[in-house]
């Protein structure tokens, strides 16, 4: 399954659930990200021909991450560019998140791994705006069982 957050127009984050599964190639990202997910599902024997990467001068603007989920159990809370909370959804062994725009936080609710994939270079403290998170008895989680 796929779930988008999305708040206004803008799209805070794409989940693809452990679950998903399709033939062939899916992109889920419009070609404006400056980070990029898809999916594949090929069948034995089929040829990705071998390539290299072209350099291409790229504007990036906003850090995007994607979160892939080894082992565990983790909540995500999103929040609005104004640091408001808006909601939040609960990640499993197998998901990955791409995190597109808005603010962002998580509480491990087992021990949890998790590989992170963003671009860089990272330019530290520059790079976020820390905050408070939201007060625990305001929590609302959406888009599967908590």
């Amino acid at each position: 399954m796929i779930e988008r957050i999305i708040y206004g127009e803008r799209e805070l984050a794409l989940i693809i659930r452990r679950d998903f599964h399709r033939e062939g190639i899916e992109f889920f990202t419009p070609g404006t990200y400056s980070q990029q997910i898809g999916y594949m599902n090929r069948p034995t024997g089929y040829v990705i021909p071998p390539h290299v990467h072209n350099p291409v001068k790229r504007e990036v603007q906003y850090t995007k991450e994607v979160l892939m989920i080894r082992s565990g159990r983790v909540r995500v809370d999103f929040y609005s560019d104004a640091q408001q909370y808006l909601q939040s959804t609960v990640l499993e062994t197998g998901d990955v998140i791409l995190l597109a725009f808005g603010g962002h936080g998580f509480e491990m609710l087992v021990p949890t791994e998790i590989i992170e994939v963003k671009q860089g270079p990272y330019c530290g403290e520059q790079d976020k705006t820390r905050f408070e998170p939201v007060d625990s008895d305001r929590i609302v989680v959406k888009g599967n069982d908590a």
